[in-house]
């Protein structure tokens, strides 16, 4: 078995130099209002989704669980936020 060490060094996906932040950013256009908000609106079912296991589970006796599902809860809320205000 031999090895071929003439591409060592070489990037294995191609293309010259990494692209600078400024040029994706110029790429990247926003999302119309009418996806922004119905992302927003499934991210509010979903907190609620994880509001309800949360209160569930620590009606239930299971706190960890329902620490949980509050953080899911948040974070989901947080995520729907910044999809409706950034774009």
């Amino acid at each position: 078995m031999t090895s071929d060490p003439g591409n060592a060094g070489e990037p294995i996906a191609g293309g010259t130099e990494p692209r600078r932040d400024e040029e994706l950013a110029d790429e990247r256009e926003r999302r119309p209002m009418l996806e922004r908000l119905g992302l927003a609106g499934i991210a509010v079912v979903m907190a609620i989704l994880f509001g309800a296991v949360g209160v569930a589970a620590v009606l239930g006796g299971e706190y960890i669980l329902g620490a949980m599902g509050f953080v899911g809860c948040m974070m989901t809320l947080v995520v729907g936020g910044i999809t409706l205000l950034r774009g």
